[in-house]
């Protein structure tokens, strides 16, 4: 059977122990990867491969001989417990023997488990398993972890409930972030609250997130916001070795200084301004752009604005100006306003 998003969370909390077999298909390998860990422990326990209750059939091998199903799944093994055979990397070509194997098994044989790269609907592999009363066959697309699956990676790293500052950077990172960084990033995080029971706050986030150029990006508008005219150089250049070009650092810093503008613009204030901004700003650096904004003034961020938007038009010309000049400049320059 196929099982909805909503069933298959559930299915992936507690696998059923009576079905004969399961499908876990999707393009993400790593996302693929980390449920079929997920359901190989809920079936047969963390100690499966140890005891030897865990077969591993790769597809190659059941192309040469396809009798090797029935085989594991049918063989009897040295430890007591639950059995699995996993076939990684199935393909279309492997339905029929897993047609026979389902045909064949009966309550006590080892479980199957299957795991294959995206298919689509006409696929032999999936219409087999979502015919099957006794399997399932779960689709895992590229949608972010919705809430529920963020909440179990986070239980599973032992990180405590997060404040909702806390939750909503959560959120933003697990969209950022491909499915095996972010389960990493929870892991270091629970390493970091080891022992504590207060609740994760986005600080404690940022503190182990993976630093990125954006970070390092939102490290040197900071320095120019805030007057550190000094400390730019060092920022380019390490910037710019990450490969950051300099007309994308100027869209960066317009965006900047447009978000900081609609802050400082606002009729109730810094603090209700950075309120309304989209996509939301959390953690230190809503801090740090409330502080800038209420610095600058409306009318300072309007030239700065100004400032940017000719530094853009200048790089896209036919001005043969060096562009890593005129963006160093630029930033000097905002960074002399605003000690003004």
């Amino acid at each position: 059977m196929k099982l909805s998003a909503r069933d298959a969370a559930a299915f992936f909390r507690k696998p059923d122990p009576k079905i004969a077999g399961a499908l876990i298909w999707g393009e993400d390998v790593m996302r693929v990867a980390q449920r079929r860990t997920e359901v190989i422990a809920g079936l047969a326990g963390p100690d499966a491969e140890t005891e030897m209750r865990l077969a591993r059939l790769p597809a190659a091998d059941l192309r040469r001989d396809g009798a090797a199903l029935i085989d594991a799944v049918k063989a009897q093994g040295f430890f007591p417990g639950p059995r699995v055979v996993f076939v990684e990397s199935a393909t279309d070509g492997l339905a029929p023997l897993f047609t026979e194997a389902f045909k064949a098994w009966k309550p006590g044989d080892a479980q199957i488990l299957a795991t294959a790269g995206q298919l689509p609907a006409k696929s032999a592999l999936r219409k087999l398993f979502e015919a099957q009363p006794m399997a399932v066959s779960i689709g895992l697309y590229d949608d972010p972890p919705g809430l529920e699956e963020i909440a179990a990676i986070r239980a599973a790293a032992g990180v405590p409930e997060p404040d909702p500052e806390g939750q909503a950077l959560l959120q933003e990172l697990s969209r950022a972030l491909d499915p095996g960084a972010f389960r990493m990033t929870m892991e270091k995080l629970g390493l970091y609250k080891h022992g504590e029971t207060t609740p994760t706050s986005a600080a404690d986030i940022a503190a182990v997130a993976p630093r990125s150029t954006e970070a390092d990006t939102d490290a040197l508008l900071a320095v120019v916001a805030e007057g550190r005219a000094p400390q730019i150089a060092a920022l380019l250049r390490r910037l710019y070795a990450q490969g950051t070009t300099p007309v994308s650092l100027c869209i960066m810093a317009l965006r900047h200084f447009r978000q900081l503008h609609a802050v400082a613009s606002d009729p109730g204030g810094p603090g209700q301004g950075i309120a309304r901004l989209r996509p939301p700003v959390w953690g230190p650096r809503r801090d740090s752009m409330t502080r800038q904004a209420g610095a600058w003034g409306r009318d300072r961020l309007e030239r700065a604005v100004a400032l940017l938007i000719e530094t853009d038009l200048q790089l896209r010309s036919a001005s043969r100006a060096p562009a890593q000049a005129l963006v160093e400049r630029a930033l000097i320059r905002l960074a002399m306003m605003a000690r003004r």
